[in-house]
């Protein structure tokens, strides 16, 4: 989450008169996240999340995204409602952006991710996956495999300013990672369904030890679902001083197959499918840091984070090296 858009208090008053959720009492910019604006909306009737869409977000895919959160809600998995106007229609726009409303989630999202963090996030992740194989319309992935490469050639040329070679270890990244990817298509092909595609510890909420809920849709797209576990590996499993966490990946992966196990494919393609994930946020934070826009109320993530987690996936032979 962060702020791009400033919103004020004319056009706030405007946008919300076209709900029916009571009068305004108290709304504040979040200053997490590098993608959407958002923000803290409390009224009479409750706590609400308003968010403005920005950068990646295409205002196409938004009816997919709000369709699918609602969908998931329905099957009992916990997220964000969208929430409709007057009119029935969620999807509005405000200062010149495409915005909705969503219901709030409470619970905090864990600065430290511990072990007993693990296994619900697992658990909620394969729920997830199950759910959303109920919800028809589909969407690429716009950050997979076919977009590495434009990726990486939008930063490559400085590259070496965030770290020395940096650029030609991405490319040698690439090319191992590629010709290896798991098909979704074809006998050979992996379990492919929605996924939510960025469900790092700032976008899963707890109270105390249970899980409370899920956010931040706006990257789920339809790909290889065990994709979505090599994601949580690298968001979920790595100690501060990116040291491998194998106790942590063990019991995310014995949660998510306690409720969708695993086939003998999905688990040989683990380390490629963390490869990958490693890869793509990478990209997207080389870009996002050297393109930072100037004003903006952000702070954005360091790619040489991932880039450690990339050099342990690289390194791995095969799936024992998750726990498996």
């Amino acid at each position: 989450m962060a702020v791009y858009t400033d919103v004020g208090d004319d056009a706030l008053a405007a946008f919300l008169a076209e709900y029916d959720i009571g009068d305004l009492v108290a709304f504040r910019g979040i200053a997490e996240g590098v993608e959407n604006s958002n923000f803290s909306l409390r009224t009479t009737t409750g706590d609400f999340i308003l968010t403005l869409y920005e950068k990646r977000v295409e205002r196409r895919d938004l009816p997919w995204f709000l369709g699918l959160m609602r969908h998931l809600a329905a099957a009992g998995v916990t997220c964000p409602l969208p929430l409709a106007g007057r009119d029935g229609e969620a999807l509005r726009s405000l200062c010149g952006r495409p915005a909705a409303i969503t219901s709030f989630l409470p619970g905090v999202w864990p600065r430290r991710v511990r072990v007993e963090h693990c296994r619900p996030l697992g658990e909620t992740l394969a729920r997830l996956h199950v759910a959303g194989l109920g919800y028809a319309p589909r969407r690429e992935n716009a950050l997979g495999p076919d977009a590495w490469l434009p990726l990486l050639a939008l930063s490559r040329d400085r590259a070496g300013d965030v770290q020395d070679g940096l650029g030609p270890e991405l490319d040698a990244a690439l090319a191992a990672i590629l010709p290896a990817w798991p098909a979704a298509t074809g006998p050979d092909a992996l379990p492919v369904g929605q996924i939510h595609a960025d469900l790092f510890p700032d976008n899963v909420f707890f109270l105390g030890r249970e899980l409370s809920g899920v956010i931040d849709f706006y990257f789920a797209c339809t790909d290889l679902l065990a994709y979505d576990i090599g994601v949580c590996l690298n968001a979920w499993c790595f100690e501060p001083g990116w040291e491998f966490n194998v106790t942590k990946a063990r019991a995310l992966l014995a949660g998510y197959a306690s409720v969708r196990p695993l086939l003998d494919a999905e688990r040989a393609a683990l380390p490629v499918l963390a490869q990958g994930a490693a890869l793509r946020f990478l990209l997207t934070r080389l870009f996002d840091w050297l393109h930072q826009p100037p004003g903006a109320l952000v702070t954005p993530k360091d790619p040489l984070d991932t880039l450690r987690r990339l050099r342990f996936h690289l390194a791995a032979k095969d799936a024992h090296a998750y726990g498996l």
